[in-house]
């Protein structure tokens, strides 16, 4: 969950949609009265707070019903198991910890650099945002397969899409043409978010704008991105296949 996002709509740099984290029918059918949405955002909320404080692993049903005020045969009304909660809880998430803001950058592979920072800078903010979550998605991931392979397949989206973008630079002159854009996604993705585990899930004492330039320096060193428009370096020759030469 550490790869780039960027707001770009261009036809051009088209890097495809990401796939929700979770999907509206893996969290069950919605409560038809208000108070029934409100019970249920209350346990939600409830089953959060305790994953975050607790872990997956040491919390109880009797702890999330304890914290939402409410009996254990409410939390059955809405929810199956404990495993359906965290669902639910990913769910309501999930739109911040996929899809964090970023300020506009115009579509333009000049402005590749910037991209690439804006993004890597909204993804440490989203990802502090919700910091005990994400280190709680380590654990659960490691002992159910389902959310194992639910983290793998968010991981491929991204590096796919990630890819994509690598592959477009590279076309417009504003990448390494020698780079395998997918394999160089993985390793780029793997490294932010192992830097975004240590600095903001396991808390390392690190100042966050020297984590965020230091990632945006690797990624552009690693890809070959002209820095900013002042380097004078300007772009490669355009990529071409040895079929186009």
């Amino acid at each position: 969950m550490s790869e780039i996002v960027t707001t770009i709509d261009d036809d051009a740099a088209d890097e495809g949609a990401v796939p929700p984290l979770v999907g509206d029918g893996q969290v069950g059918e919605q409560p038809s009265t208000a108070r029934g949405v409100r019970t249920r955002e209350a346990l939600v909320a409830a089953a959060r707070r305790v994953f975050e404080r607790d872990g997956f692993i040491d919390a109880r049903l009797s702890d999330i019903t304890r914290e939402a005020r409410c009996s254990t045969g409410t939390f059955y009304t809405y929810f199956e198991s404990k495993e359906e909660a965290l669902t639910a809880v990913l769910h309501a998430a999930q739109d911040d910890m996929m899809h964090p803001g970023m300020p506009h950058v115009d579509a333009d592979p000049g402005n590749s650099a910037a991209i690439i920072a804006a993004a890597n800078r909204a993804y440490l903010d989203a990802y502090g945002r919700n910091a005990r979550l994400m280190k709680l998605l380590e654990q659960v991931a490691t002992i159910d397969p389902a959310f194992r392979e639910l983290r793998l397949a968010r991981s491929r989206a991204f590096a796919e899409r990630s890819a994509r973008r690598i592959a477009w630079m590279q076309d417009h002159g504003y990448a390494d043409p020698t780079l395998d854009p997918l394999m160089t996604a993985r390793a780029l993705a793997g490294m932010t978010s192992r830097m975004a585990y240590l600095a903001l899930a396991l808390e390392e004492d690190w100042d966050l704008d020297g984590v965020a330039a230091t990632i945006t320096q690797l990624w552009l060193n690693a890809v070959g991105v002209p820095k900013d428009d002042h380097t004078g370096r300007g772009p490669r020759a355009p990529h071409t296949t040895q079929e186009e030469a």
